[in-house]
C-alpha cells in the first residue's frame, strides 16, 4: 500500500522491533538518524547492512553515485530502503521507486517519529511518500498512460531519462556524444542502457531502439 504522510501524527505500533541499518555520506548526517531513531524501541539498530531488514539511507541529492548506492543496497543486501533526501527532480521521480526505494522521506521532514513510521511501513513491504511527491508520481503515471494508451505495459517501459538516451541512439550519437549532449557522463550513459537493456531483457542498443520505436516512444 502507498500512502503520503505530509506530517506524523498517528502513534506508531510497538508490537516488533525491526533490524535497521543507516547509511549517510558524511558522520554527522549518520549519526543524526541513529540518534533519532535509537530513542524507540521498533527500531533495532545494527551495523551491518547486509543483516538488517530496511536500510535508512541519507542523500542530498540523487545523482547517479547515490542512485548506484540505492540499487546497490536493494539488490545487492536485499534490504527494503527508506531514502531520506533533501532533493528529487522530477525525471528522477520513477528511477527511485524503479530501484526500489520503499519509502522516501524530506530531510527537512526526517523527524524520530517520521523515520520510524517510513522504516515500520517500509519493513512491511508498503510504500510511504510525503504528500506532494505522491502527487507528482500520479501525474506522471498519468501522463504515461496518456501518452501510451494504445500500448499496454507502457508505465512498465521507458523513462524520461531512459527515452531522451535512446532517442539519440537512434541518431547515431556515440556514448561520450550522448554525454555531452545530456551533461550526464559517461558512466551515467551506461548505467542508462544497462538498465534499460537488463529490465526489459533487450540485446543491445539496436533492440533498445527497437523497441522505443515499436513502442512509440520516439
Amino acid at each position: 500500500m502507498l500512502s503520503s504522510h505530509p506530517a506524523a501524527t498517528a502513534s506508531v505500533p510497538t508490537a516488533r522491533r525491526v533490524r535497521v541499518a543507516v547509511t549517510a555520506p558524511d558522520p554527522i548526517s549518520r549519526e543524526g538518524v541513529i540518534g533519532q531513531l535509537r530513542r524507540h524501541p521498533e527500531v533495532d539498530l545494527g551495523e551491518d547492512a547486509g543483516s538488517a531488514a530496511v536500510t535508512v539511507l541519507v542523500e542530498d541529492v540523487l545523482d547517479e553515485a547515490a542512485l548506484a548506492r540505492l540499487r546497490r543496497i536493494v539488490r545487492s543486501e536485499g534490504a527494503r530502503v527508506v531514502l531520506v533526501v533533501g532533493t528529487i527532480r522530477e525525471n528522477e521521480l520513477l528511477d527511485v521507486i524503479e530501484c526500489g526505494a520503499g519509502a522516501i522521506v524530506w530531510r527537512r521532514e526526517a523527524t524520530a517519529h517520521r523515520l520510524v513510521q517510513a522504516v515500520l511501513t517500509a519493513a512491511e513491504g508498503g510504500g510511504d511518500l510525503p504528500a506532494d511527491l505522491l502527487g507528482r508520481l500520479i501525474s506522471q503515471v498519468g501522463r504515461l498512460h496518456r501518452g501510451g494508451a494504445d500500448q499496454p505495459g507502457s508505465f512498465l517501459g521507458l523513462t524520461s531519462r531512459e527515452v531522451d538516451v535512446v532517442r539519440l541512439v537512434a541518431d547515431g550519437l556515440d556514448t561520450s556524444e550522448i554525454a555531452i549532449k545530456l551533461s550526464y557522463s559517461e558512466r551515467t550513459v551506461k548505467n542508462v542502457m544497462h538498465g534499460l537493456t537488463t529490465r526489459l531483457h533487450l540485446r543491445n542498443r539496436s533492440h533498445a531502439v527497437a523497441y522505443a520505436l515499436r513502442e512509440g516512444y520516439i
